[in-house]
């Protein structure tokens, strides 16, 4: 995913959110932004991503985009993990009820996860996403 990022003011970003989606984005900015140790920014109008790659795929497609982030919908949240998600089944089980795409989880709402099994989850696929890009320069 190609986009660009641009600098944003969060509560503007919230201002229009019911408020138990307001708390759930700040609790992911907070957990994304120890993760990562990059402060969120606005990607394509409605990402919020942190961190900040280029990659270089085999068949030479490359671009920019962030390490983590998520979305906002009507029906929840979207939590972007940068590539394909490597998650058993026993690890999905204990993560609560969330819908696992190729490199995404979708959500109602963050009580419905265990945030004890969802940061290790998030910080694996981090190291995993360096180790595919060992040249990887992560930028604010």
């Amino acid at each position: 995913m190609t986009t660009t990022a641009t600098e944003f003011v969060l509560a503007d970003f919230l201002a229009p959110l019911p408020a138990s989606q307001q708390q759930d984005c700040l609790t992911l900015c907070q957990l994304l932004q120890q993760l990562t140790g990059s402060k969120p920014r606005l990607w394509a109008g409605k990402m919020v991503g942190f961190g900040q790659y280029h990659y270089r795929y085999a068949s030479g497609r490359e671009g920019d985009t962030f390490l983590l982030g998520f979305a906002v919908s009507k029906t929840g949240l979207t939590l972007y993990a940068g590539c394909e998600l490597q998650v058993d089944a026993e690890i999905i089980a204990r993560l609560g009820k969330v819908k696992l795409a190729k490199s995404c989880l979708y959500l109602k709402q963050l009580a419905d996860v265990d945030l004890s099994v969802l940061t290790p989850l998030l910080q694996a696929n981090c190291q995993r996403l360096q180790q595919l890009y060992p040249t990887m320069q992560q930028k604010e």
